[in-house]
């Protein structure tokens, strides 16, 4: 009986050990990001090396889409069983549904405005982006002062003639009101409230669809969305481009943010997303899109 109750005794110590062992490798606990620019890098980094698997739901700002294809196959060979889900629905709806809990990152192509930062919104810089002036390939102006934009925007300036175009009456096409290219448009370019659109389109491909189509259009997009269909003007004597967007030469541009929840903890997943995003190993992804990475 003796013998039998100290084996007993035994085994049971043995179990015990082995499961303290085990619940030791559930230890998500992750180190905070090392030379990160945003309040994110607050939250835990998983570690180099580390296996995930999950789903990140991020939703927003439209003119993000390349950027974001980029971001998503990129990261799909760092985590190949992590899925990153994107649906474009516009900067003001990606804000308003991570603040809601029902997407992980919010995706914004302004900046944060205070009201949406005192809601408890974070702002995490992936890359900054130009906002071109486009119009039909088929019109001859190809320069235009910030001050002649706001004037076409806000229905001082209707007609081509008056900037030594055609005698023709001036299209003014434009993005919706949740859109963050046009916040960050009309912000920019001094016409918040102002503005006098002919048509506001949802997308960036509708508003240059609209533009490619009608040689009197004026519209404004995303450079990195901008083809061969239409013409980017030079603003105040500057050329849009990915190095006058860097060097802070061509005035009109923006942000690409993703967007958090102060005080609200990420997913390993999610986090490990962010972390990459926001770092130097994804600044080509940034520029293969046609942006500017805040780590080049």
């Amino acid at each position: 009986m003796k013998k039998r109750t100290l084996a007993l005794m035994l085994s049971a110590a043995l179990c015990v050990g082995l499961l303290a062992g085990c619940g030791g490798t559930a230890d998500t606990t992750q180190s905070p990001a090392a030379g990160s620019n945003s309040p994110a890098a607050e939250q835990s980094q998983t570690p180099a090396g580390t296996e995930l698997s999950g789903t990140v739901n991020t939703d927003g700002s439209t003119s993000m889409a390349d950027v974001m294809a980029a971001f998503q196959e990129s990261f799909g060979d760092i985590q190949p069983d992590v899925t990153v889900n994107y649906s474009g629905t516009g900067s003001g709806s990606g804000i308003t549904n991570v603040l809601a809990g029902t997407v992980d990152i919010g995706l914004s192509s302004r900046a944060l405005t205070d009201e949406e930062k005192a809601e408890g919104a974070v702002e995490n810089i992936v890359a900054l982006d130009g906002v071109a002036i486009v119009v039909n390939p088929e019109n001859t102006i190809t320069d235009l002062t910030v001050e002649q934009i706001a004037q076409i925007y806000n229905g001082t300036i209707t007609n081509w003639s008056e900037l030594g175009g055609a005698d023709a009456p001036i299209a003014v096409i434009g993005r919706d009101a949740a859109s963050g290219t046009r916040g960050a448009f009309e912000e920019i370019v001094g016409v918040e409230d102002q503005c006098v659109y002919t048509n506001e389109y949802e997308s960036t491909g509708e508003v240059i669809g609209s533009v490619a189509g009608n040689p009197n259009a004026i519209g404004y997009a995303s450079l990195s969305a901008v083809d061969d269909s239409v013409t980017a003007l030079k603003v105040n004597g500057v050329a849009p481009s990915e190095a006058t967007v860097a060097d802070g030469s061509y005035e009109i541009q923006r942000p690409f943010v993703m967007v958090t929840v102060e005080g609200s903890q990420l997913a390993p997943a999610a986090q490990a997303f962010l972390d990459w995003a926001m770092s130097a190993d994804a600044a080509d992804e940034v520029t293969a899109a046609g942006c500017v990475s805040p780590n080049a």
